[in-house]
């Protein structure tokens, strides 16, 4: 037993029936989006159960009042294309900035992320009573972090005492950072544009793009310098690579299960393993592994087996293509003046040294 199990692996079990447990849950109690239940049950689950707790803890109270702001805001803005700009540009913005250089990081990328999906859905479907958005919201997330603390607690008592998970450090408060606040001011200027041009050429997905801009730039305040367009690039590829790779293996379960369940459940189990496994390569593409799961989670965990198909596999990457292209010439466009300003300043202490 020993030999074949070790610590990672021991990781990949948790994740695995942390999200079929809540999976269970979800449609126990009857939440609507059973994919983000399982999100929620992958997400959290880390090697102890103070941590895993800890972290589904701040997942539900960033959602919480993330859909507190999205019930107050959206009605007044959503009817007109400027105000729902300056509203995801403002809340979105400053919740990445927080995200960045609080202590409660994870807390503060829920407020913004359940916000602007509460706001752009209502955008684009205002049919929608976002009350019944924002309950269904907390019921997922609250299924999925109560299934991975439960697997969790198992977990320490029994498999954790052989082998044991490394701590994850304690995050600190970063404080005033200005290459964060200015990180996060681009992240703002994408949002701005979104709505505008979702209206003009008509495009789907507009809370996956929201969604993918504030993902992909929550990079480490230290990666950053005066220039972000590097690390959140590679970020970029990680997460189109991710997605297209979980939804061509989805493709196929959907293909092979043609609405069965056993088979669906069995590509979710060997989904989760694999991109987890990935995932705690903790290489290039460990980010590609969490979007290969979040792929395959969003199309093999639909509400209802039967209606298994590989439509939001494809919103999730078109969201995640249309973010990109708002995102990237802003970064590339600061990451040149950035450039130019570091040569001429280079140049002058050369000129002054030479003096």
């Amino acid at each position: 037993m020993k030999a074949i199990l070790d610590a990672r692996r021991v990781d990949e079990l948790e994740c695995v029936a942390s999200v079929l447990l809540a999976i269970l849950f979800a449609h126990w109690i009857g939440a609507s989006n059973v994919s983000w239940a399982a999100f929620s049950g992958y997400m959290v689950m880390r090697g102890h159960v103070a941590e895993s707790f800890i972290r589904g803890l701040l997942r539900i109270v960033g959602t919480a009042a993330g859909a507190l702001l999205g019930l107050a805001i959206t009605p007044l803005v959503a009817g007109d294309v400027l105000l729902t700009s300056l509203g995801l540009a403002a809340i979105g913005g400053t919740m990445l900035y927080a995200a960045l250089t609080a202590k409660r990081a994870y807390a503060w990328l829920f407020v913004g992320l359940t916000f602007v999906m509460i706001l752009l859905d209502k955008v684009q479907h205002p049919d929608i009573a976002i009350i019944e958005f924002a309950r269904t919201r907390m019921l997922e997330v609250i299924a999925g972090t109560v299934a991975c603390v439960v697997i969790s607690t198992a977990s320490t008592l029994t498999l954790r005492r052989i082998w044991p998970a490394e701590r994850s450090a304690s995050p600190a408060r970063v404080g005033w950072h200005p290459h964060a606040a200015r990180h996060a001011a681009q992240a703002a200027l994408a949002l701005l544009i979104l709505p505008a041009l979702g209206a003009w050429l008509h495009l789907p997905a507009l809370s996956q793009s929201a969604v993918a801009i504030m993902a992909v730039m929550l990079v480490p305040v230290t990666s950053l310098g005066v220039s972000g367009f590097v690390p959140v690039s590679r970020r970029l590829l990680n997460r189109v690579v991710g997605c297209l790779a979980g939804a061509a293996l989805a493709a196929c379960f959907l293909f092979i299960a043609r609405g069965s369940a056993p088979i669906l459940i069995l590509g979710t189990i060997i989904g989760v393993a694999a991109g987890r496994h990935l995932e705690n390569g903790k290489g290039a593409l460990a980010y590609a592994g969490t979007q290969f799961v979040l792929a395959i989670l969003v199309t093999l965990v639909p509400d209802s087996y039967a209606d298994a198909h590989i439509g939001p596999a494809a919103d999730r990457l078109l969201g995640t293509l249309i973010g990109m292209a708002l995102l990237e010439p802003v970064l590339l466009l600061w990451h040149l003046i950035a450039r130019d300003e570091a040569r001429n300043a280079s140049a002058a202490d050369a000129e002054a040294g030479g003096v």
